[in-house]
């Protein structure tokens, strides 16, 4: 009896524990998800997110960037990865007119580098598409992209604290 009354208060404060993490809980996967959507080709307001829970103080401006940053950064993964497969099935001479294939060239010019750029409203996902179409460097496209987005998000951050 006494086993089942200790497992019980177990279960009862894990509850109260939950509980008290669940506003934050939600604060950073709500943060998470319109990180991630504002990185792929659909538009969002992650910068209003995170400022808005920077300015609450609930939590700490550390973990709100880190969260940000690996929803922004998966997001451009998500449009990289649609970018490599794309390729595949079309080629750019096929499907692409002069103009954008010009662009294409830019990006292949600039290399990975292009991707540090990746954080800008309208022309960062098509810089991640692109990068995933010339099949850039895995490792070094990811590591170009998490750096443009957390120094972003640290200048976001900066901003409102």
């Amino acid at each position: 009896m006494a086993g089942a009354k200790l497992s019980g208060m177990t279960g009862i404060t894990a509850f109260q524990e939950y509980e008290t993490l669940q506003p934050e809980l939600q604060s950073l996967t709500g943060l998470f998800v319109s990180a991630f959507i504002s990185s792929t080709i659909a538009p969002g307001g992650s910068e209003a997110v995170l400022a808005y829970l920077i300015s609450q103080g609930a939590i700490g401006v550390e973990q709100l960037i880190l969260t940000a940053t690996i929803g922004n950064t998966l997001g451009a993964l998500t449009t990289w990865g649609l970018g490599f497969w794309t390729s595949a099935r079309y080629p750019a001479e096929k499907l692409l007119n002069s103009q954008r294939q010009k662009s294409l060239l830019r990006v292949q010019k600039w290399g990975c580098w292009a991707l540090l750029f990746s954080w800008l409203p309208i022309i960062g996902d098509g810089l991640c598409f692109a990068g995933g179409w010339l099949k850039l460097s895995f490792f070094s496209s990811l590591s170009a992209i998490l750096l443009g987005k957390a120094l972003r998000y640290m200048a976001v951050a900066y901003v409102f604290v």
